[in-house]
């Protein structure tokens, strides 16, 4: 799997989607996915674009339902995120239980974890940086309900390793998978696995029906070798610049829109703040990516430090920066991001949320 960075490349494998065969294949390990996750959490095209673009190639709303529901999906993360802050760090709703061990198990970094297709998936996760959502589904409740180990370590391993990290969704994620953000834990035998990743693997300790699978859930599990996984970012050289303008427009892992403010009068400068990525570490893979797309699209200077740093050295009269829950500590002027639904209040599940927001749409 490869993510060009040219946004021509970009928006030609936004055009290829087809929500209908989407609906009906997502789930599957060759189905017809968009491949679009990576540049939607580096925030390079926006869901609303997505969506936009589909209506203008002629799809019908009720023809791409599926498709911008689960691209809401995101966006809700987003707003439980905005809402919640560092509280989405820790079990949301309901306390983990039960919970045998705090680390990782090993299988994540050796690939030994004897379900054949779920050690080749968290191989190509390492050399690609992409894994499947569906096969993220199975990796966490092996990980979370089966072996029975908190979900923060683990899921801070796989942010680490994919392309399209983000903080909300997979944490939320990985916390609805272990019913610390749900009021079920989600499971699947090897059966599933079978059918939807093209595997005929038998005899494994999921290969079996799911009212002994629940039992072997709520009882002992079972024990895997555990590890303190090692995650840390290396973070380039800075470059050396001056300022030559009154206003600075901040990108940063989050935010790579090559058309954001484009017109604007402002030096462009990719922030990498040490202290982000020592609480979200990522491989050099993901920041190979992140620099490759500046130097294509974006020419931005690039500032290896804290925001207060870049502001005490260049003094900039004016800070443009794009709104999102990491980046709290800037200050200047503030823009929105690209949503494809208004913020509909309260709300206490994705449903909830979907229904106020189609309603709003209406």
């Amino acid at each position: 799997m490869n993510f060009p960075l040219e946004m021509t490349a970009i928006w030609e494998r936004v055009d290829k989607i087809n929500p209908i065969k989407y609906s009906s294949s997502r789930n599957y390990k060759n189905g017809a996915v968009s491949y679009l996750s990576t540049y939607i959490s580096r925030g390079i095209i926006s869901t609303k674009q997505i969506i936009e673009r589909l209506k203008e190639k002629g799809f019908k709303s009720y023809e791409y339902a599926k498709f911008e529901q689960e691209l809401a999906w995101r966006e809700f993360w987003q707003r439980v995120w905005q809402e919640k802050g560092d509280l989405i760090y820790g079990d949301l709703k309901h306390q983990q239980t039960p919970i045998k061990h705090h680390n990782s198990p090993a299988f994540l970094n050796n690939e030994t974890s004897r379900i054949e297709v779920i050690d080749e998936e968290i191989a190509q996760l390492k050399s690609s940086g992409y894994m499947h959502n569906h096969m993220r589904m199975y990796l966490a409740s092996i990980v979370c309900n089966v072996g029975q180990y908190h979900w923060k370590s683990s899921a801070d391993w796989m942010y680490y390793h994919l392309l399209d990290g983000d903080v909300a969704s997979n944490y939320l994620s990985w916390q609805w998978v272990a019913g610390a953000n749900s009021n079920k834990k989600y499971i699947a035998n090897q059966e599933n696995i079978n059918n939807f990743f093209e595997s005929n693997q038998k005899g494994t300790f999921l290969d079996t029906n799911y009212d002994s699978l629940q039992e072997l859930v709520d009882g002992d599990g079972i024990e895997f070798q555990s590890e303190n996984i090692e995650l840390k970012t290396e973070l380039p050289e800075s470059d050396k610049f001056e300022i030559k303008t009154d206003s600075i427009k901040l990108y940063n892992y989050y935010n790579l829109d090559p058309s954001w403010r484009k017109k604007d009068n402002a030096t462009p400068i990719l922030l990498l703040e040490p202290s982000k990525f020592k609480k979200h570490p990522i491989s050099k893979k993901n920041i190979d990516f992140i620099l490759d797309f500046n130097t294509e699209n974006l020419q931005a200077k690039i500032f290896v430090g804290e925001f207060e740093d870049l502001i005490k050295k260049h003094q900039p009269k004016q800070v443009y920066y794009k709104e999102h829950p990491l980046y709290k500590n800037y200050h200047g002027t503030e823009d929105s991001r690209d949503w494809m639904f208004d913020n509909p209040g309260k709300y206490s599940s994705f449903f909830s949320f979907w229904k106020k927001v189609k309603k709003i749409k209406k």
